[in-house]
């Protein structure tokens, strides 16, 4: 970087020219304005210069308003590019133009002088008049201002007459919908983040008085540095700008590596949303490290995590000689890809040594090693391999021969990049990503939107409505969006028939291409068959929680289910070591996760599955409805009611009410030999403060003492005594009156009169 020339302000106010000096740099503001005429240059400001004639001139005007400027903020130096750069020294520019994003960057202050936008004295608060104006400021259409606009870390804009309109943080909304650019790269994240492609279409709109300039002022962009040769024109400019990038990217010999990418072996991306947090995680990951970087997606099956990976080579491709897409889901299917590799690599480089007598459609181990060994070349060091759907990979837990073991396929070298997707979170090759639901509702109704050619759906309380049912799945929101696209059916009438026919639904929705042969009720069945080959109590597990609600399932809840005629349901609630083993493996394969919401005062943290596998458990897994487990569920339920003197009864009532209320779904069960559970149910309602429903639970729990034990059994005055304490509560007085004398003459009868 070039030594800077700075202006100071002087404690009595006079403006000087300091010449730069190989020392610390003291702290300065910058301006950043359009050139108008008569600006102030390098010469009106030396040593012997005539000072009346600088005065004069109508640039000054700028250079007084930095230097009282400075003077409010504490500061003495400043710099402006129309005199603290002598234009006239070819040098000195070059070196000048080379280092100004940096000069930028390390401002303490930017102020941006909007020589035409006004703001006048009488402006009524909130009515900006001066907005207008500012939107269609020349300034948003110069070619350097766009580096001084993103490089420093505070910028305050003003008026022409030197009134404060705003800081870049408080206008960020209005500057990116006049520029484009992204609300991070003018928050100050690291340009390196955004694509090279994106990076120049900031720049689209922008112009220069000088054809060479429009290249020029992209040098600090992109972070390169270039001789400048005025004349040469734009497009020579250009390519010699673009070789520069390249060659920061991928190598000084990057042409003798560079594979065209092949779209063909992509699988096709679906409306990608958000997920920013996570591409810069990843870019941080896997660029610019000198030893091989690796990052492993993993998450629940339709979550986004192929279209995570291809978001990611679509930004950043330019940085890569070669991008290679992998098929990871079994051994053939990888293989066949490092053949596909070998095609791309001697179609674009047909003398390579390495592979040029392998018999492609022969010997794949020899043609893997092949490939293995291209990449492991010293000189080849900047390529990108994503090893998609690894979602059965060789464990010391499952040696399975149908199991893949990825780490014979990886290159040996300590160079290159690689992505992995997978289900799993056994995957140890690689910084793991966990890819979790979109947390916005924005993120799914834009999906929703795109997928659905509905517009203006931001607002539509039944559109917010099925996006919350559907939970930031990705892939439930594009099928919902592929049904919606050439039917007339409302999203309030989409979510009814998700309610009540799920199943016919998704069967009868149009295949989505983004997610190949996949859709929402086939997508977790392989997942669960590899579960079931691994641990038979993982996957009957996963068949009873339909029976539960999707939230809070904990061992304290499931260990009654002990005594059940399921030999693998009896395993899973023999001991929490049985149980730890079998949720362990489900959220191993992101079908279960715990929630930090879910920590419990009242015993263990909860598990979870997401609302749209909890669809798939209750009509696919549990496609004929079991009275067996409906049974069990409501029984380890009931089981689980605390007494009223055990510490913290009334939040565990509360955890057990969500899967209490599972009983509505469940039709007509039988309680023979279980008339306990509907009146243990009933007790969690009314302490609740539910009477509706204590009331339908103590009538169910009666209507089976009656039959069980007949209408004088003591169970069944104590059903009987409860019903008239709810009616009481609820202001039903004949009705209470009438239960209460039903239980009175009952235990008279039983006990006696006089019984205490």
């Amino acid at each position: 970087m070039a030594l800077i020339r700075l202006l100071q302000r002087k404690p009595d106010g006079e403006i000087v020219l300091r010449e730069p000096t190989s020392g610390d740099v003291p702290a300065y503001a910058i301006l950043s304005h359009t050139w108008g005429k008569d600006e102030v240059i390098f010469q009106d400001m030396e040593v012997n210069a005539d000072m009346s004639k600088t005065v004069s001139k109508a640039g000054w005007r700028k250079i007084e308003f930095c230097a009282k400027q400075v003077a409010a903020d504490g500061l003495q130096y400043f710099w402006v590019d129309t005199c603290c750069i002598d234009k006239k020294n070819a040098v000195e520019l070059g070196a000048a133009i080379n280092s100004m994003f940096r000069w930028y960057q390390n401002a303490t202050r930017c102020y941006v002088y909007l020589s035409d936008v006004s703001k006048p004295d009488n402006e009524v608060d909130g009515e900006r008049a001066w907005e207008k104006a500012f939107r269609t400021s020349r300034w948003f259409t110069r070619g350097y201002t766009l580096q001084e606009m993103v490089a420093p870390k505070i910028v305050d804009f003003f008026s022409l007459e030197g009134e404060r309109l705003g800081s870049k943080s408080l206008l960020e909304s209005q500057i990116h919908e006049i520029t484009g650019i992204a609300k991070n790269a003018l928050r100050g994240d690291p340009l390196s983040n955004f694509s090279i492609e994106e990076r120049r279409s900031w720049a689209e709109h922008r112009n220069t008085t000088i054809e060479e300039d429009e290249v020029y002022c992209l040098i600090g962009i992109f972070d390169v540095s270039m001789v400048l040769n005025y004349g040469e024109g734009r497009d020579r400019a250009l390519r010699r700008l673009e070789k520069k990038i390249h060659r920061l990217y991928k190598g000084v010999d990057f042409e003798q590596f560079a594979v065209g990418l092949n779209l063909a072996s992509f699988p096709e991306a679906a409306q990608f949303v958000a997920r920013e947090k996570e591409l810069s995680k990843m870019h941080e990951l896997l660029h610019g490290h000198s030893s091989r970087s690796a990052v492993v997606l993993h998450g629940l099956g339709g979550i986004g995590k192929t279209q995570l990976a291809v978001e990611y080579v679509r930004r950043h491709k330019e940085k890569y000689t070669a991008i290679l897409w992998l098929n990871a889901n079994d051994e053939n299917s990888l293989r066949l890809s490092f053949r596909g590799i070998a095609q791309q690599v001697l179609e674009h480089h047909p003398s390579t040594s390495m592979l040029v007598n392998v018999d492609i459609e022969g010997d794949y181990d020899r043609l893997v090693n092949a490939v293995k060994s291209w990449l492991n070349l010293r000189e080849n060091s900047r390529w990108l391999m994503i090893y998609d759907n690894y979602d059965n990979p060789r464990t010391s837990n499952n040696s399975d021969r149908s199991t893949l073991d990825v780490r014979q396929y990886l290159p040996g070298t300590d160079h290159g990049s690689i992505i992995i997707t997978t289900r799993s979170a056994s995957v140890t090759q690689g910084r793991r990503l966990h890819v979790q639901k979109l947390t916005g509702l924005e993120d799914g109704l834009e999906i929703l939107s795109n997928m659905s050619g509905r517009e203006g759906i931001t607002n539509d309380p039944d559109a917010k409505s099925l996006v919350m049912k559907l939970d930031g799945l990705p892939l439930a929101l594009s099928t919902a969006g592929a049904y919606l696209e050439h039917v007339t059916t409302s999203f309030a009438e989409y979510l009814e028939l998700y309610e009540s026919s799920w199943l016919k639904l998704q069967t009868t929705s149009p295949k989505l291409s983004s997610y190949e042969d996949r859709s929402l009720y086939t997508t977790w069945q392989i997942t669960y068959d590899r579960i079931r080959k691994q641990n038979a109590a993982s996957a009957q597990l996963l068949k009873l929680w339909a029976y539960f609600d999707k939230q809070d399932v904990w061992f304290g809840l499931l260990r009654h289910a002990c005594s059940s005629d399921d030999e693998w349901i009896r395993k899973l609630t023999e001991d929490e070591l049985n149980f730890n083993e079998a949720v362990r493996l489900l959220c191993e394969y992101g079908l279960v996760h715990t929630e930090p919401s879910l920590r419990q005062p009242s015993g263990s943290a909860g598990y979870s599955v997401h609302s749209c596998v909890h669809s798939w458990t209750i009509s696919v897994l549990n496609g004929e409805w079991d009275d067996g487990l409906a049974r069990l569920a409501l029984t380890c339920v009931a089981s689980e009611v605390p007494a009223k003197d055990v510490d913290k009864w009334w939040i565990l009532q509360q955890r057990l009410l969500q899967h209490a209320a599972r009983h509505k779904h469940f039709g007509n069960v039988g309680i023979e030999g279980i008339e306990w559970v509907p009146y243990n149910l009933g007790l969690i309602y009314a302490d609740q403060g539910k009477l509706v429903e204590a009331e339908e639970m103590y009538q169910w729990a009666l209507q089976g003492y009656e039959k069980a034990w007949g209408p004088e059994h003591t169970s069944t005055l104590d059903t009987v005594n409860n019903l008239g304490i709810l009616y009481a509560d609820q202001g039903k007085l004949v009705e209470a009156e009438k239960m209460y004398q039903q239980a009175l003459q009952g235990k008279e009868k039983a006990w006696g009169p006089k019984h205490t």
